[in-house]
């Protein structure tokens, strides 16, 4: 009986928008320019519009990131958030919350067919993919049980970018230009250790901008 409840209780769907379509959806409604890029990503995106928006509407780009997302939330509102504005480009930067295990363990090659799927949906719709490295972080404050992860971090990005170096799309390394000794992101870049403060996106934008 307990074992015929627990399957119940495991198939009843998720109540909720899950992967959060009602975040943009007003925001995408009033999309009357076709940007030249969308940004896609989690909590680094998201902040990054609120702490430099000049940055996004002084070269017609529109931000589509979510705190907390990971890559699997990204290729679910894929189409809604980036398709139907049909950028000429779209910026990925996914896998921190993967590889902090936000929505559970997910293995390195599972996120990388994620941003794939986004890519190949970028590309199927003209879209030009640009794929970022994973920003340094050797301590998520917000599962601080979660040790040594910034060596899957650079595992990961090694994936990311041997796919981009095979599928001739561009692949942006933050990493290598923002990491410390410790394969973690500095003071002067972060004040939580995760999350670029101003001078980080600055310095994010300078890169960003030579592929845009």
């Amino acid at each position: 009986m307990l074992v015929i409840t627990a399957m119940t209780a495991y198939a009843q769907p998720q109540i909720g928008d899950w992967a959060k379509f009602g975040r943009y959806e007003e925001a995408n409604k009033e999309v009357s320019v076709r940007p030249k890029a969308v940004f896609m990503g989690d909590s680094i995106t998201d902040f990054w519009v609120e702490n430099d928006p000049d940055f996004f509407t002084d070269n017609n780009f529109i931000g589509r990131g979510i705190s907390g997302q990971a890559s699997a939330h990204m290729l679910v509102r894929f189409r809604r958030d980036v398709i139907d504005h049909h950028p000429k480009y779209v910026v990925i930067l996914a896998g921190t919350n993967d590889v902090a295990k936000n929505l559970g363990v997910i293995s390195h090659e599972n996120t990388l067919g994620n941003i794939i799927s986004m890519c190949e949906l970028a590309r199927a719709n003209k879209i030009k993919p640009i794929i970022c490295s994973v920003l340094p972080c050797n301590y998520f404050f917000w599962r601080p049980e979660e040790k040594g992860q910034e060596k899957e971090i650079i595992k990961l990005n090694a994936l990311l970018k041997e796919y981009a170096r095979s599928a001739k799309i561009p692949y942006v390394d933050y990493h290598s230009a923002m990491k410390d000794e410790n394969d973690g992101l500095p003071k002067k870049y972060a004040d939580d250790g995760c999350h670029p403060n101003r001078n980080g996106y600055e310095l994010m934008e300078k890169i960003i901008l030579e592929y845009l």
